[in-house]
């Protein structure tokens, strides 16, 4: 794992599922686990699963809502990549953190709450 500025992750493909494969949802809660976490099969996470807790993302695997998320923050944008870059302005100003998954043939940006980046281990 690698750290651009402070509010931007970069991860590889194998850490970006390496760090999937670590958490599991309990209750609507994303939990990172533990040695001993017991976690049952409807507690798995996948992309979908993680899609919930995300405050955007732009993916390969998971289709986000880019316009949809673009209209809630009052903005407007010519094509999808400056939608994109008006949304991750938008969160990073706001103390949220992008991660940003590199070596694909396809953007993998999702950006989660510094809070819950801090919780899931993405950030100490």
């Amino acid at each position: 794992m690698t750290s651009e500025p402070r509010s931007t992750i970069t991860l590889t493909p194998d850490e970006w599922q390496a760090f999937q494969d670590r958490l599991y949802e309990r209750d609507d809660r994303l939990e990172l686990r533990v040695p001993d976490t017991v976690v049952r099969r409807d507690e798995t996470v996948d992309p979908y699963v993680l899609s919930a807790h995300a405050e955007a993302l732009q993916s390969g695997e998971v289709e986000g809502d880019v316009w949809g998320t673009l209209e809630d923050i009052d903005e407007s944008a010519a094509d999808e990549q400056e939608a994109w870059e008006k949304i991750t302005a938008f969160y990073l100003g706001r103390g949220s953190v992008l991660v940003r998954v590199t070596g694909l043939d396809e953007p993998e940006e999702w950006i989660f709450t510094e809070e819950l980046a801090h919780r899931l281990g993405l950030i100490i």
